[in-house]
C-alpha cells in the first residue's frame, strides 16, 4: 500500500457487509472509502453498518466518474460477476493512470453464493489484458484439495488458518522445492496449478 497516495480515493467492488473499510481506515486515515455492490445477495443482507458510502451498481457499471479511483479492491467476487470482461473494462474506465486493481478470486467452490466462474491464472491474465488492465503479480492460495476438503466437510473453522497460513498440499511443495533445490519460481508456478484460490494485483496502462 506504500503505492497508493494517503488521500486515495479506493472501492470495495462487491463490498457485501462492507468490513473492508476498517482495514482501509488503519491502513489509510485519509482515504475515501465506497462500497458497491448489486442491490441484492446473501451478504448485502447481513450488512448492517451505517458508518461509510455505499453504492448499488448493475454487476458491471460502476457509478463512479472516469479516471477517478486509485484503488478497486475485489475480494472473493469475480467468480460471481455474470459478465467479467465487461465488469473488467468498467474497473479500467474508473482508476487513474497507474491505478490498481487488487483481490483475490476463489474456484473449486461450485454453488457458494451463487458464483459462476472458476478462473485460470492463464484465462484471468487474458481478461484483464483485454480490459486494459496489466497483471503485475499473482499469487496462489489455499490449495485446491484443502479447499475442496473445507466444502466437503462444512467449512468447520479449523480451516480457516489456511488461508493467511500455507496449506497442507502447499507445504508439500515448499518441501519438494528444499529436497530439490528448486527455486522460488518453481514453487509458485507448482502451487498456482493446484490452487484453489489465488490472489493478484493488476495495474491500469
Amino acid at each position: 500500500m506504500d503505492r497508493l497516495p494517503a488521500k486515495s480515493v479506493i472501492v470495495d467492488l462487491g463490498c457485501g457487509t462492507g468490513k473492508s473499510v476498517d482495514f482501509f481506515r488503519e491502513l489509510l486515515p485519509e482515504s475515501t472509502w465506497i462500497g458497491v455492490d448489486i442491490a441484492d445477495s446473501p451478504e448485502v443482507r447481513q450488512r448492517r453498518r451505517t458508518d461509510a458510502t455505499f453504492m448499488e451498481f448493475d454487476g458491471i457499471n460502476i457509478p463512479m466518474p472516469s479516471d477517478g479511483v486509485d484503488l478497486v479492491f475485489s475480494r472473493q467476487v469475480l467468480e460471481h460477476v455474470r459478465y467479467p470482461e465487461a465488469h473488467l473494462k468498467d474497473v479500467a474506465r474508473v482508476l487513474k493512470r497507474d491505478g490498481y486493481l487488487v483481490g483475490s478470486t476463489s474456484h473449486l467452490e461450485p454453488y457458494h453464493s451463487f458464483q459462476f466462474w472458476n478462473f485460470t491464472p492463464y484465462g484471468f491474465k487474458e481478461i484483464v489484458r483485454n480490459a486494459g488492465l496489466i497483471l503485475e503479480e499473482i499469487r496462489p492460495g489455499i490449495d485446491g484439495l484443502t479447499l475442496v476438503k473445507r466444502t466437503y466437510e462444512g467449512r468447520p473453522e479449523t480451516y480457516s488458518q489456511y488461508f493467511t497460513n500455507e496449506s497442507p498440499l502447499n507445504l508439500q511443495i515448499d518441501q519438494w522445492v528444499r529436497q530439490t533445490s528448486r527455486g522460488t519460481r518453481q514453487a509458485i508456478m507448482r502451487k498456482l496449478s493446484i490452487c484453489g484460490q489465488f490472489c493478484f494485483i493488476c495495474k491500469r496502462n
